[in-house]
């Protein structure tokens, strides 16, 4: 019995395994699909993208875990995720490590999701929430469902960043059948995500959003911050078009409960 059980295990680990090789070879492969076209002859990325995995969490793999509200029991534990990181654990300067661990202790009342701040780049990408990609010849428009924010990738006049801010200034080019978008000039008071993984006012993000078939684009995204890690690294995961009749975004305005939530934690 034992050893049969055994086996089934051995198994289904080999089948798992397969699919997930399989997947990060296609992630490797150059797309050979050519994504339709506007007038202008660009590919069209238009439409509601969302990321369907746990990278909002952790954007390293990690495993099941409870929640820091203990009174929602299941429904405020952190899921498992296999993570979007490649090449290994994030390259963390020693210091850089130790307040990453401070973030995730302190996570409830310092990420900024839960103030409800604009999201950064990448994290608008992965969040749990599908978003708008709305082209046109000189600015590419970006608008997320969180905070209702709206990111401009200017195709034209390239510029350095004339100032700091949530989201970055966003300078795309196409090389091919991808978008490739560098940002720079970025404040300091965004995460990657909720397990308190951050960056500083050196951050710069180049990404690239290849359409590899009429529902699917592959967004990889290069993070390079020499005050906070040792070398560059990189993610890359899938965006979803939505095909639902009707499909649209809402309005989350999370300001008041940001403010209701600030409330609870000073009485």
């Amino acid at each position: 019995m034992g050893n049969r059980v055994g086996r089934e295990i051995v198994r289904t680990i080999a089948v798992i395994a397969g699919v997930w090789l399989a997947s990060s070879a296609i992630f490797g492969q150059a797309p050979a699909y050519q994504a339709p076209r506007l007038a202008g002859g660009k590919p069209n990325l238009n439409g509601i993208w969302q990321a369907l995995n746990e990278a909002h969490w952790d954007i390293e793999g990690h495993a099941a875990a409870p929640g820091l509200l203990l009174p929602l029991g299941a429904a405020g534990a952190v899921p498992p995720g296999l993570g979007v990181v490649e090449g290994g654990p994030l390259p963390y300067q020693p210091a850089a490590a130790l307040q990453r661990k401070q973030n995730f202790e302190k996570r409830l009342t310092l990420d900024p999701e839960v103030k409800c701040y604009l999201p950064g780049v990448p994290r608008a990408t992965y969040m749990p929430y599908p978003f708008q990609i709305i082209q046109t010849p000189k600015q590419i428009l970006i608008v997320y469902t969180y905070n209702n924010a709206v990111r401009t990738i200017y195709m034209d006049g390239h510029e350095e960043a004339p100032w700091d801010s949530w989201l970055g200034w966003s300078n795309g080019r196409w090389e091919g059948e991808t978008l490739v978008v560098d940002t720079t000039g970025f404040n300091d008071q965004t995460w990657f995500d909720r397990a308190g993984n951050f960056h500083s006012d050196a951050l710069h993000v180049v990404e690239r959003y290849t359409r590899t078939d009429a529902s699917t684009i592959i967004y990889e995204a290069t993070i390079e911050d020499p005050k906070v890690f040792t070398r560059p690294w990189k993610i890359s995961l899938p965006l979803i078009l939505h095909r639902e009749p009707n499909f649209r975004l809402l309005e989350y305005e999370c300001h008041a409960y940001a403010e209701d939530q600030a409330k609870e934690l000073t009485k």
